[in-house]
């Protein structure tokens, strides 16, 4: 009597673990699915280390095609930051598909407008939206790495094949045979089999174990896409048919799945799973379906990508509609031969000053140190890139042609190549240069203090004949100098613009509002003085600069 109370003490006692774990994974996903409701559009609070960004790109690095955005200008734009700023998703699929989808400026019209009619209808129907946020959430991430790397893992595994399994299993069959005729050199032989196959399945499993992972997402997609089939979405019928086509082809990976995915650890003591540890120890089960499913993936590797971006571009297009709830105000830009702005803004600033511009010409900005400049040249970059590849802008409106993307502006010395930082200069230029002589797109370019790294007399000259070469019908060049003469020299082929401060009680003041022609002030040294430099090292520089403004001439 005292073992069946003990018994059933021991039953109720797991019995309660086993509800309250349930009741709180049931209590969990109901405040996850609260939090997709009520805190759409809110900042996403996620940690990024160097490496999660390295396996992100990893879907960009394997879609590479033209006229996507180049490394400098990705990194003198701070797209990363960007990047965070609206990475709404719960999966790798669409997280990867993010990142290639910014990387990656559209060229046709008609492909912009399918992706706007998706990311409205998102803004508009919460039920279908948080429904498919259930399912990239269960869809998930893959970790460390990106499934393009266990994919390319995988593939170096080349072919894997069964036979030698299916020749040792076959060779059980004589064994057993044999007991009828020698029962002791029958059970010998039995034995014999079934330590060479436990002995080699431990080495085998330990080779494929690594590998495992990327199948459990594999059929992580595959339910996904067909979880899927069950959401109605006029806006995704075309991707829906196209996703369960290629969802057909990996049927034979799915079948008998089961036997890859689990075993080897006892299975937490259930006596089925127990015996079929021992059934996969001595007959290979595993590793045999393991080898069958690795040929369906390397046979299957378009279709897996195929549905990889489909759904990342799905999950991706609610991602943008949640940026676009977070922003204070947005547009949707419009594509024409000029470029107009009104109330633009950088996204990545708390309470931004916004500025409006019109131009059918590139534009040269001067202005004091820390007066906005740059700012103002990254706010515009980073919307170009914006209104090309999620078709949403920081902006009251915001017009431009298609067009190709690149910069010059937050370069340094490359340590590593030996290169000073003139000549990392002046090869990002000459790259730039060198877009504009390909035929395709016209360019819209950046260009952040023009050859900084040298003397004055050769800048400007250098600058000078640059800046006219990004000049032409075929680019938009927005270009920033500290260089009054090039506001002269150029003043026939790029509109002058500036920014400027105020002094107030020895103060400066800036208010970062664009104003037309060129600068007419300058603070370097005001702002030595206030940061405590002495008066007499002030005092020395203010007289040496006016001397040389009156008199052209340098003296001590």
């Amino acid at each position: 009597m005292e073992y069946v109370l003990l018994a059933l003490t021991l039953f109720a006692f797991m019995s309660i673990i086993f509800i309250r774990g349930m009741l709180q994974n049931r209590q969990d996903k109901k405040i996850f699915e609260k939090n997709l409701r009520v805190k759409y559009g809110e900042y996403p609070q996620k940690e990024y280390k160097a490496e999660q960004f390295q396996s992100i790109s990893h879907y960009f690095t394997n879609h590479l095609s033209s006229n996507q955005i180049d490394d400098i200008t990705w990194n003198d734009l701070d797209m990363d930051r960007i990047f965070m700023l609206m990475n709404h998703t719960h999966s790798s699929a669409g997280e990867e598909y993010l990142y290639y989808k910014l990387r990656t400026p559209e060229t046709n019209l008609n492909d912009l407008k399918k992706l706007e009619d998706l990311i409205v209808f998102f803004q508009n129907n919460e039920e279908e939206r948080v429904s498919l946020q259930l399912l990239f959430a269960k869809l998930g991430k893959t970790g460390k790495f990106s499934l393009f790397d266990y994919l390319e893992y995988l593939t170096d595994l080349g072919h894997r094949s069964n036979t030698k399994q299916i020749i040792l299993n076959l060779l059980y069959i004589p064994s057993l045979l044999l007991i009828f005729l020698s029962p002791l050199l029958g059970i010998f032989l039995f034995i014999v089999l079934m330590c060479m196959n436990m002995i080699t399945y431990f080495r085998d499993k330990k080779e494929i174990e690594p590998y495992i992972t990327s199948f459990m997402y594999i059929m992580r997609l595959l339910e996904a896409v067909d979880q899927l089939k069950s959401i109605k979405i006029s806006e995704l019928e075309e991707d829906k048919k196209a996703l369960l086509e290629r969802r057909v082809t990996l049927n034979q990976f799915k079948r008998n799945s089961y036997l890859a995915m689990a075993g080897g650890n006892g299975s937490g003591g259930n006596p089925l799973e127990i015996i079929m540890d021992y059934l996969r120890m001595t007959l290979h089960l595993d590793i045999m379906k393991f080898n069958s499913m690795l040929g369906e993936v390397n046979k299957h590797l378009d279709d897996i990508d195929y549905m990889v971006g489909r759904m990342g571009y799905i999950e991706t297009a609610i991602a943008i509609g949640a940026f676009r709830q977070s922003l204070s105000y947005y547009c949707v830009p419009t594509f024409d031969d000029k470029m107009k702005m009104q109330e633009i803004y950088h996204p990545l600033i708390h309470n931004p000053v916004a500025n409006s511009l019109e131009v059918n010409q590139g534009i040269l900005l001067t202005g004091s140190n820390a007066s906005g400049k740059s700012t103002f040249l990254k706010t515009i970059a980073i919307n170009a890139v914006l209104a090309q590849t999620i078709h949403t802008c920081t902006a009251k409106s915001f017009e431009s042609r298609i067009q190709r993307i690149l910069s010059s502006m937050s370069l340094r010395d490359d340590l590593e190549n030996g290169e000073s930082y003139y000549i990392v200069e002046i090869k990002a230029l000459k790259r730039i240069l060198d877009q504009i002589e390909k035929e395709g797109l016209p360019v819209l370019c950046f260009v952040d203090e023009v050859l900084r790294g040298t003397n004055t007399v050769e800048r400007i000259a250098a600058s000078t004949q640059i800046l006219k070469s990004l000049s032409s019908n075929k680019v938009f060049c927005f270009a920033a100098t500290h260089d009054i003469e090039l506001t002269h020299l150029l003043e026939d082929t790029y509109t002058n613009y500036h920014f400027t401060e105020e002094i107030d009680q020895g103060d400066i003041l800036f208010n970062y509002k664009l104003l037309e022609g060129r600068a007419t002030t300058r603070n370097a040294i005001k702002l030595l003085g206030m940061i405590g430099y002495e008066s007499n090292i002030i005092d020395q520089a203010t007289n040496m600069a006016t001397q040389f403004v009156e008199t052209g001439i340098w003296k001590l």
